[in-house]
């Protein structure tokens, strides 16, 4: 699951990406002019910018490069059908991840959505499994002793966002930032209920939660009973206690 921004002005070609794309469970956004989408990454974060090239107000290599120039690092696909190899060389100069010449088929843009989101988290396996509980991203499955584990596409996005990201700690707020839509009206305290919920779901009684509360900081995941030789004493700083990725299984499909 990726929280995506569309950036096309062609509708009915939006239309079809974002039903394609949330079908496979991503988060979709959508706007149509330049000077929306710069203000909307101004406010919010995404996982993957989807940006064509001609745009109203501004075109797309304009909005990329003042994006990056602000800081922004969100990998971004051009989509358009410009083809020529001096186009195409612009848009990787401008700060381009990858360019797709359009048409195209959403199943090659949802797959080349997956290898950016890959090589920015650095996580590329698509089963996970921690402490006995295996989520399958592909199936959108998550089971514990081949017993299914239901969960609600919220929840599971939850899930998935801090299994790709298991060495960081997130508030709250950027929980809500980066797995919530954008034009949500949801608060802090919904984040919290959602992992509580989730946490119901997940977790086995009387065993650490697999997902941590760094007190005054917010979550991650919990992989401490695989870390048995770290010290998990509540007075360590938290870096000291953080679990490399490694120490979560992958398994590679």
């Amino acid at each position: 699951m990726a929280k995506i921004l569309i950036v096309e002005d062609d509708r009915e070609l939006a239309k079809s990406l974002i039903l394609w794309l949330e079908h496979e469970h991503h988060t979709v956004e959508h706007c149509e002019r330049g000077l929306d989408a710069l203000e909307r990454l101004k406010f919010f974060e995404f996982d993957v910018i989807v940006l064509d090239w001609t745009l109203p107000e501004m075109n797309g290599p304009e909005i990329l490069n003042e994006f990056r120039t602000s800081g922004g690092t969100t990998p971004v696909l051009f989509l358009t059908g410009r083809d020529n190899i001096a186009e195409i060389e612009a848009g990787f100069h401008s700060g381009a991840d990858d360019y797709i010449v359009k048409p195209c088929d959403v199943r090659v843009l949802s797959a080349r959505i997956n290898a950016v989101m890959r090589r920015q988290t650095k996580v590329y396996g698509q089963v996970f499994v921690i402490r006995g509980l295996k989520i399958d991203l592909v199936n959108h499955q998550v089971s514990r002793d081949g017993i299914e584990i239901i969960l609600p596409p919220l929840e599971f996005a939850l899930l998935e966002f801090l299994l790709r990201n298991p060495n960081n700690v997130f508030s709250s707020s950027e929980i809500m930032q980066r797995v919530w839509n954008s034009d949500t009206d949801a608060s802090t305290d919904t984040v919290r209920a959602c992992v509580k919920r989730l946490r119901y779901r997940v977790d086995l009684p009387d065993q650490p939660s697999i997902i941590r509360n760094v007190p005054k900081i917010g979550y991650q995941i919990n992989a401490v009973d695989d870390c048995a030789d770290k010290d998990v004493s509540a007075d360590k700083d938290v870096s000291d206690t953080l679990c490399d990725a490694s120490e979560i299984s992958l398994e590679l499909t």
